[in-house]
């Protein structure tokens, strides 16, 4: 009986040490691959989220850009508050589009604390500067505002690069398109996000008006896309003229169809067809 004993009380030492040994295994595993290349189910599965998470990012900076131009020259720079289509024949973007958060609608970078800035990706004699805007009786007008890129430094002084800006009449700049401005940080606090592109208008003509040595093309008009993926997906298009008469913001909506044929620019590409086909195609500020 007592040798039983014995015999028993070895073998129970023995499973213990050796689930001790598994378990210092697993630790030293982990500690070696890192926990999402053992052998555990949460592992495996948090690594699968992270994957999923990962995708979706990618996903969400898709949406905002334009299929690429055949038509006229394009220069893609990816900046941390937007994305700019530069066409260096007009010195203006093509296109500048960016996904407005919640988030970025806040911040405590100021716009005081900077100044307008040639792009030093651009040549030279490429380039806009700020002696073409001097006595052009024109305004630096962003694209991509200064106000949805209050959430970071980098971020608010990339906003003033010229790649960004076009010559905007003042009033413009001052009322209907900072209206608008303000309307969509309004729209992105309300849905979460929205994507935007918004660029410069050019009429086809010969006697194209021009600004300082670098010969900087004035816009005819302005356009502004915007699309909510939340819910039920809606999207809007607003074109206003480059001058300085009062234009309704009723006035000056459009559907995406309707901008897509004016600026000859694929807007949204990334929406399934289907979905696609149905937002472009209106337009009801009452949506909103």
């Amino acid at each position: 009986m007592k040798m039983k004993n014995i015999v028993w009380i070895l073998a129970l030492v023995t499973v213990m040490l050796s689930c001790k040994g598994r378990q210092s295994g697993v630790l030293a595993a982990e500690k070696l691959y890192g926990a999402a290349q053992v052998n555990s189910p949460q592992a495996v599965q948090k690594s699968q989220r992270q994957s999923v998470h990962s995708e979706k990012a990618k996903e969400v900076r898709m949406y905002e850009i334009p299929a690429p131009l055949k038509d006229r020259p394009e220069k893609i720079l990816y900046r941390k508050g937007y994305t700019t289509s530069y066409n260096q024949q007009t010195k203006t973007p093509n296109w500048v589009a960016w996904h407005l958060t919640d988030a970025h609608t806040r911040g405590s970078f100021q716009r005081k604390q900077e100044m307008f800035t040639e792009d030093e990706d651009i040549a030279r004699d490429c380039r806009a500067t700020n002696s073409d805007y001097y006595n052009s009786r024109y305004d630096r007008g962003h694209m991509c505002p200064a106000g949805d890129n209050k959430w970071d430094k980098q971020a608010m002084t990339e906003s003033f690069l010229f790649t960004n800006v076009c010559p905007q009449n003042h009033g413009l700049n001052k009322y209907e398109w900072n209206d608008l401005e303000i309307l969509c940080r309004e729209w992105a606090q309300k849905y979460g996000a929205i994507d935007i592109v918004c660029g410069p208008v050019f009429e086809a003509r010969g006697d194209q008006k021009t600004i300082g040595r670098n010969k900087v093309w004035v816009p005819d008009a302005f356009f502004k896309v915007i699309l909510c993926r939340e819910g039920t997906p809606k999207a809007i298009g607003f074109i206003y003229r480059n001058e300085g008469k009062k234009q309704l913001m009723a006035d000056a909506v459009r559907s995406v169809d309707e901008i897509e044929r004016l600026t000859k620019m694929d807007f949204f590409l990334e929406l399934e067809d289907q979905t696609e086909t149905k937002v472009e195609a209106q337009a009801r500020l009452s949506d909103w």
